[in-house]
C-alpha cells in the first residue's frame, strides 16, 4: 500500500472512531470489514474478533457467552438463529437493556454490494427520561422544560452523528468500488485466504490463472478450489506463509502445463494474500532470450577463430593439391586423398558451426502442422532402408499454427535421419505430434533402435558430442535443440521401452483468422494507412484505423468484432506496439507487427519473441503467409 493509500485508511479510520455510535461493516459472507473502536469497547471485545476478516458467528456466540442476551438455554441454537437472520440483509430497528442497565438501539442496513452496516446507539439517558417523564408527569413544571429541551439537544447531536455517519458509509462503500475494480483489472489472481486456508477475498481471476478452475470460490478451502496436484505444489509455501515468511516460486501446472508464479504475503493476523500470475509467455521469452545470448557470445567467441581456421584449411588444400599432382608414390597419394577429406570435413563443420552461431531470426507463419509431417514423411522414406518403416502419426487440431516451417522441418527431419543410423538396416520409426492443454505443441521421433546410452542422455545437446566417431560433426542434435530454444520452448532426450526418444515442446500459437472480419490497422503514417489497408481489404477483412498505441488499445477493447491486429512497432507517441501488446489481455485477438527495423536489431529481437513480425516492405502475399497457410514446397 502506497503512503497515500495508507493515510487515507488512516484518517478514515480516525474519523470512525469520532462517532459517538459503536459501527460495524460486514460483508457478504457475514465477515467483518470494518469497524470503530466504540464497537469493541461497547461489548468489550477481543482484538481478533474486530479484526477484517472476523467472523459474525463467532462475535455473537463472544456476546452470548458473556451474557448480554441473558440468560440462553440452548447458546448453538441461539447463534444459529442470529446467523440465519443476518444472511436475509433485511433492514432492521430494535432496542435493548443489557444487563448492565445500559439501553442501546440497534440499526442495520444493507449496502448494494452485499453486507450491511449496523449502528449501535446508547439511549440509556434518553430512556431515563422518558421514564421520569411518565412517573412525574404531574409534577413538571420547569424540570420537564429543562429535560425537554435536554432532549432536543440529545436528538440533535444524533442527527449530526446520523448525518456524520452516512458521509462515512459512502466514503466507504466508494472505496470499497475502488479497490475492488482495481483488482479485478488486474491480469492475476488476488486473494486473501484465513488462518484455515479458506477464502475471505478473490478478484475472480482464479480461472484465468489456473483454467478449469471455479470462479466463486469465497469461503472455499484452497485444496478445494486448486485441486490435488496444483495445492500439492503450493502447500509447502503456504505453510511457510503462516509462519511469516514471503515466498515467491514458480511451478508448472498439470492442466495445461502452464507456467505459474505465485506470492504469499502473511497479513499479520494469521492469514496469507495471494498474487497468483500465468508466466508462460514470459518464461518462454526468457528461455529465447537466453538462446539468443548464448547464441550471440558464441558467434563472437568463435567468428575469429572460424576466420583463421578457414585459411589455414585453404592453405592445407591448396598445399595437397599441389602435392597431389607431384609422382610421390601409390602410399604418399591415399594421405594426401585422407589429409585433403580432412580438410574439406574441417570445412563443413566450419559452416555448420557459422549456421548455428550466426543470426538466424525465425520467420514463423500460418502453417497446417498435418501438411507438414505428411510432407516431411515423403522427404524423409527415400533416404530409409527397405526395411525401415516410417509411421506419421497427428493428434493435433486441424488449425493453423504460427511456426518456421523451415526450420521445424529441417531440425525433425534430422532427427529421423539419426534414428535411422541408430536402427541400422531395419526398424521403425514414429513421428507423433500432440497438444499439452492450450499451452504447447509437442512433436516426438521414437525408433526402435538400442536407445540412448547414459552418457548421451547426459552429454547428447552439447555441441561436437557425437556417438558416431569420424562420422559424425556432434551439431546435429545441438542445431535442433538451439531452434526449440529459440522458440522459447525445450527439448528431452529419453528412452522407451523399445528405443530411443527425442521430444520437442513448441509454444502452441494460433495463427490469425483467415475467414476475414474487422481488422485494426495501428499506423501513424496516413500513406502506409492507406497502402495496408489495400492488403487488409484484399485478405476480405474490414479495416478500422488508429494512429497510437492508446487509440488502439481503446478501439480493441470497445469492438468485440475485432478478430485481427496489424500495428507498426513505433508510433506515434511514446508507446510503441510492443506497448500495444503488453496493455491487451493475454487471450485477445492474434497481432502482427511490422517494422523497418533490421533483423538484428534489439527492438526487433524483442518483438519477434511476442508475435510475428514482417519487415517494411512486405507484399500482400507475405501478410497472407502469416494468415493462411501456404503449400509447401
Amino acid at each position: 500500500m502506497d503512503r497515500h493509500n495508507t493515510t487515507y485508511a488512516a484518517m478514515t479510520e480516525a474519523g470512525l472512531n469520532l462517532i459517538a455510535q459503536a459501527l460495524s461493516i460486514y460483508d457478504a459472507n457475514l465477515r467483518l470489514a470494518v469497524s470503530n473502536q466504540r464497537f469493541q469497547d461497547m461489548f468489550d471485545l477481543p482484538q481478533a474478533l474486530v479484526t477484517s476478516g472476523a467472523r459474525f458467528e463467532d462475535t455473537i456466540r463472544f456476546i452470548a457467552q458473556s451474557g448480554d442476551y441473558g440468560p440462553i438455554e440452548d447458546l448453538d441454537e441461539f447463534v444459529a438463529q442470529r446467523v440465519a437472520q443476518a444472511q436475509t440483509f433485511d433492514p432492521h430497528y430494535f432496542e435493548r437493556r443489557r444487563p448492565n442497565g445500559q439501553v442501546i438501539s440497534v440499526e442495520g442496513a444493507p449496502l448494494p454490494q452485499g453486507g450491511w452496516i449496523t449502528v449501535y446507539t446508547d439511549i440509556t439517558r434518553t430512556k431515563r427520561i422518558e421514564e421520569m417523564l411518565r412517573s412525574r408527569s404531574e409534577e413538571l413544571s420547569d424540570q420537564l422544560i429543562a429535560h425537554t429541551e435536554e432532549l432536543s439537544a440529545t436528538n440533535r447531536k444524533l442527527a449530526s452523528s446520523i448525518s456524520a455517519l452516512e458521509v462515512a458509509k459512502h466514503e466507504v462503500a466508494t472505496n470499497e468500488r475502488r479497490i475492488r475494480l482495481t483488482a479485478e483489472m488486474m491480469p492475476a489472481h488476488i486473494a486473501h485466504l484465513d488462518s484455515d486456508g479458506v477464502y475471505t477475498f478473490t478478484n475472480r481471476r482464479l480461472s484465468s490463472v489456473f483454467p478449469g478452475r471455479p470462479t466463486e470460490i469465497l469461503g472455499m478451502h484452497i485444496s478445494q478450489a486448486l485441486g490435488p496436484m496444483a495445492f500439492g505444489k503450493i502447500e509447502p509455501h503456504l505453510i511457510a506463509a503462516y509462519k511469516g515468511e514471503r515466498p515467491v516460486f514458480e511451478f508448472n501446472e498439470d492442466h495445461d502445463s502452464r507456467r505459474i508464479r505465485v506470492a504469499l504475503t502473511p497479513d499479520g493476523a494469521g492469514g496469507v494474500y495471494v498474487l497468483s500470475m500465468d508466466v508462460t509467455e514470459e518464461t518462454q521469452a526468457r528461455v529465447a532470450l537466453q538462446q539468443t545470448r548464448r547464441r550471440d557470445m558464441a558467434a563472437q567467441m568463435t567468428n575469429g577463430l572460424a576466420h583463421d581456421f578457414s585459411n589455414l584449411l585453404t592453405v592445407i588444400l591448396g598445399i595437397q593439391s599441389k602435392m597431389a599432382k607431384m609422382d610421390l608414390g601409390a602410399e604418399a597419394a591415399q594421405l594426401i586423398r585422407a589429409t585433403q577429406s580432412a580438410a574439406e570435413r574441417g570445412g563443413r563443420l566450419l559452416h555448420r558451426i557459422s549456421q548455428m552461431t550466426g543470426h538466424r531470426p525465425l520467420r514463423p507463419q500460418a502453417t497446417d502442422l498435418a501438411a507438414l509431417l505428411e510432407e516431411l514423411k515423403i522427404l524423409a522414406s527415400p533416404s530409409l532402408p527397405r526395411g525401415m518403416g516410417l509411421s506419421v502419426v497427428n493428434h493435433t487440431k486441424p488449425q493453423p499454427l504460427l511456426l518456421d516451417a523451415g526450420k521445424l522441418q529441417d531440425a525433425v527431419l534430422n532427427l529421423i535421419l539419426n534414428a535411422r543410423d541408430a536402427c541400422g538396416s531395419g526398424g521403425q520409426i514414429t513421428v507423433s505430434a500432440h497438444e499439452v492443454g492450450r499451452t504447447w505443441i509437442e512433436i516426438s521421433v521414437t525408433d526402435t533402435g538400442p536407445g540412448f546410452s547414459a552418457e548421451a542422455l547426459e552429454l547428447g545437446l552439447n555441441p561436437f558430442f557425437t556417438t558416431k566417431g569420424s562420422n559424425g560433426s556432434g551439431l546435429g542434435l545441438s542445431m535442433v535443440y538451439d531452434m526449440v530454444k529459440l522458440n522459447g520452448g525445450d527439448m528431452q532426450l529419453g528412452n522407451t521401452i523399445s528405443g530411443a526418444s527425442v521430444t520437442l515442446r513448441l509454444p502452441l500459437r494460433l495463427a490469425p483468422e483467415a475467414k476475414g472480419g474487422m481488422a485494426l490497422l495501428v499506423e501513424d503514417s496516413a500513406d502506409l494507412r492507406a497502402t495496408y489497408r489495400a492488403m487488409l481489404d484484399d485478405l476480405g477483412y474490414m479495416v478500422v484505423e488508429a494512429e497510437t498505441a492508446a487509440d488502439g488499445r481503446a478501439l480493441a477493447r470497445d469492438l468485440p468484432e475485432i478478430v485481427l491486429i496489424l500495428s507498426d512497432i513505433k508510433l506515434k507517441g511514446s508507446e510503441t506496439g510492443l506497448d500495444l501488446l503488453e496493455g491487451l489481455a493475454p487471450d485477445h485477438v492474434p497481432v502482427i507487427l511490422m517494422t523497418s527495423a533490421a533483423t538484428s536489431d534489439s527492438i526487433f529481437r524483442a518483438a519477434l519473441k511476442k508475435a510475428p513480425v514482417l519487415q517494411k516492405p512486405f507484399t500482400t502475399e507475405q501478410l497472407a503467409a502469416l494468415i493462411r497457410p501456404e503449400p509447401l514446397a
